[in-house]
């Protein structure tokens, strides 16, 4: 508690300083004396008290000692100047603090295991196999954007590794950018064509953003039918019989002749037919069936009419599957830490 209250002592000493600044406003001044008699109180702390300066002062003011930490630190741990050549010795720490970070994560201790990839880093910071590792730790974690920031290190030092393509994938899937995901997976399998996972959550991607691109056309209008299978359509027993049914209802027949009357030129639409009887052709005769257009009144129409036909519709065609299915799901990241 001694240090606490000697970094909070140095803290009320410095904004003291602050308050005598002649660029400060009366509302900053304000401001600060406030912050300074709440540090004060919650910590119970007196600069002018005598006593209190004998236990907390400490020799260089707080601004010296921040400015001094700043100006010995490298630019960057990741900076290309702050690469350095390490020595043997570090070398051989390093590795030992990667394995015990391997052990960790097979221990299912993340935080552990990122705390010795990052120690091994300081001592080795050209080394891929470290960020790469990390980058792991951090997955486990749910800390996807410094996963790819380090996969992305891993790859500056080494634009081969296969590893750190494939695991800055699954950092985007984790945070749903399928697109993003893809190119990864397609540059780790350009390095490692035989790898299985790879092509495996490669598949996985490209099927997300077909279904999010199926998903975009089944979202034109209430019955959300854009790009539906017309023809397996008519091909299901189930469904023409619920239409024949529909269409015998005296409501809908006028339904489908004021629509059809009203239809102005340049509406695109479909026509199918079912039934038996003249008129026919190729197994379809002149019984109308359903007319689809462009135009949303003859959708709210059906709703209305037979919300049971329009739901079975959306269930075949354009909903995907049924809710409790499972597509596929991502391959995880299997992989022991090299």
């Amino acid at each position: 508690m001694a240090d606490v209250n000697k970094l909070v002592f140095s803290i009320v000493k410095f904004l003291k300083d602050q308050t005598t600044q002649e660029n400060l406003s009366e509302d900053s001044i304000e401001s600060l004396e406030v912050a300074i008699q709440c540090l004060e109180s919650a910590y119970n702390i007196d600069t002018q008290d005598e006593s209190h300066i004998a236990r907390y002062q400490v020799q260089r003011n707080l601004l010296d000692i921040f400015n001094s930490q700043i100006s010995s630190e490298p630019e960057s741990e990741f900076s290309t100047l702050s690469l350095h050549e390490p020595t043997p010795e570090e070398k051989e720490q390093a590795e030992k603090l990667k394995n015990e970070g391997n052990n960790f994560m097979k221990e299912e201790k993340f935080s552990d295991a990122l705390e010795c990839y990052s120690q091994a880093i300081k001592l080795d910071n050209k080394n891929s196999v470290y960020y790469c590792n990390r980058a792991a730790a951090y997955s486990k974690l749910n800390k996807n954007i410094q996963a790819i920031e380090d996969c992305e290190r891993a790859l500056n030092i080494d634009p081969q590794y296969s590893k750190a393509y494939g695991r800055m994938g699954i950092a985007y899937t984790a945070l749903m950018d399928h697109e993003s995901a893809r190119e990864c997976y397609r540059k780790a399998l350009e390095l490692d064509p035989t790898n299985q996972s790879y092509q495996n959550n490669l598949e996985i991607a490209e099927q997300k953003l077909k279904e999010a691109a199926m998903q975009a056309g089944f979202n034109m209008g209430p019955m959300g039918m854009g790009n539906m299978d017309f023809g397996q359509m008519l091909n299901n027993p189930a469904l023409m019989n619920m239409a024949q049914s529909m269409m015998q209802n005296p409501n809908m027949q006028q339904m489908m002749a004021n629509f059809m009357s009203s239809m102005s030129g340049g509406v695109p639409y479909i026509l199918f037919c079912v039934g038996k009887g003249p008129g026919r052709s190729k197994g379809v005769d002149g019984k109308v069936f359903i007319l689809l257009s462009r135009g949303q009144q003859l959708a709210q129409q059906m709703e209305q009419t037979n919300p049971e036909l329009v739901a079975q519709l959306r269930s075949q065609f354009g909903r995907g599957p049924p809710p409790g299915s499972d597509p596929g799901q991502q391959n995880g990241d299997n992989e022991p830490p090299k």
